[in-house]
């Protein structure tokens, strides 16, 4: 019975994003598709140079919520292929030409426009028959328990079953029985069929995708070398202008207490209690510098534990759900808890979320972590948030960070990192 209700509640989750896509997906896709094509027209006279990279941009904005559903839904990764752009572009009308120039040389684009053809076609019948396997056997019910008197005249075909007496609707409900079965053993497949087929056309060719590869592995390098030599000067300052300059004072002060402790016991015992305070200091600084290196309870007790550990010390209610069969390799782990970390500190500095959601399991050899709060929504990561941060430490294993936070909210950040548990 709790396994029913399991594939019950899940298929039933499947079928209702399914309508959600069939409906919104295929609205949205379709005007997007429509704007594009004649704002790409419209370049030649003029106005396409200023409409057609506003549009370009939206057809992202909706490809990249699509490969975010796709990841969290389905678990389907869609890669994320969008050449960046240069960092200085000229003002004004030369500036809009280059704009538009580049995204429309990105192949991507080309890719974007292809997929939103067929997510009005193919993946719209894909998306109606997730929800379809799961809404349509309602209506055999509905038939059954007295329905079918409207249709005494003329027989109402359910499938194909002609439904117009209670026999023929209660033979509609048979069939409907049927296909409620079906639909619990198919829906989340067909779903994950639908945003398989947009992979198959979002995602680029091999040999784009090596060459995009070997590009973004040479960014992360570089990205790790400087990381690394800033973590290094970060805990060289924070030796030397804190447990340092401690231990310094410690050791004048045990010189003096030296010189003292004949000619006058009481201060020089009242300078021990000092140097004994001062040595507290110090060692409750080391041990926070070693934590903000690498937490303790991370080495000895794994990822999961060290996010509870971390997720208590909030000041906001946090529910944290792990998935894990066994522990990544060291370096992995230490980048998933500090992402999770800075992830966790934006949703209290600046989402004022009053609660928190963390989410980790692997899957298909990827660590996956969501991160959800309920505040304001509008995070976006940009050069020089916190998020492009995290992005750059998940960068350098090769993982992604995808960010869902509609103004109003609620804020989803997904990452993952490619990687095996032993």
């Amino acid at each position: 019975m709790k396994v029913f209700s399991g594939r019950l509640r899940s298929s039933s989750t499947a079928a209702g994003r399914g309508l959600f896509l069939s409906v919104v997906g295929l609205a949205v896709s379709t005007a997007l598709f429509v704007l594009a094509v004649v704002s790409i027209s419209f370049i030649l006279l003029g106005i396409g140079v200023f409409t057609t990279p506003v549009v370009l941009e939206a057809v992202r904005k909706h490809a990249n919520q699509r490969r975010l559903w796709a990841a969290t839904w389905s678990s389907v990764r869609i890669p994320v292929p969008y050449r960046p752009f240069p960092k200085e572009l000229r003002p004004g009308v030369t500036g809009q030409v280059e704009r538009t120039t580049l995204m429309l040389k990105d192949p991507a684009t080309w890719r974007d426009l292809l997929w939103l053809l067929v997510d009005m076609t193919a993946g719209s019948v894909l998306a109606v028959v997730a929800a379809g396997l799961m809404l349509y056997p309602v209506e055999s019910v509905v038939l059954a328990a007295g329905l079918w008197r409207v249709f005494q005249d003329e027989p109402y075909w359910y499938m194909f079953v002609p439904v117009d007496s209670q026999l023929t609707g209660l033979a509609a409900l048979a069939l409907g029985i049927v296909l409620f079965h079906v639909g619990l053993r198919a829906t989340e497949a067909v779903l994950r069929a639908h945003f398989l087929l947009a992979r198959t056309v979002l995602a680029p060719a091999r040999g784009e995708e090596l060459a995009r590869r070997v590009e973004r592995l040479t960014e992360t390098r570089h990205e790790a070398v400087d990381t690394a030599a800033s973590e290094l000067r970060r805990i060289e300052r924070d030796l030397h202008d804190g447990a340092q300059a401690r231990l310094v004072a410690m050791g004048m002060n045990l010189g003096t207490i030296e010189a003292l402790v004949e000619k006058d016991p009481a201060q020089a015992k009242k300078m021990l209690a000092m140097a004994r305070e001062s040595s507290a200091e110090a060692l409750t600084e080391l041990r926070d510098l070693v934590r903000g290196i690498h937490p303790p309870v991370l080495a000895e007790r794994g990822l999961g534990d060290a996010v509870r550990a971390l997720a208590l010390r909030l000041p906001v209610a946090t529910e944290v759900t792990v998935e894990l069969a066994g522990r990544a390799e060291a370096p992995v782990e230490s980048a998933a808890y500090f992402a999770v970390s800075e992830a966790l500190t934006n949703a209290v500095k600046h989402a004022q979320a009053e609660r928190v959601y963390v989410d980790l399991h692997h899957a298909q050899g990827m660590l996956r972590i969501s991160v959800t709060d309920d505040g304001k929504g509008g995070a976006v990561a940009g050069p020089g948030s916190g998020l492009s941060g995290i992005e750059r430490r998940l960068g350098t294993f090769d993982g992604v960070l995808a960010v869902s936070s509609p103004a109003g909210g609620p804020t989803m950040v997904t990452m993952e990192i490619p990687c095996a548990l032993s």
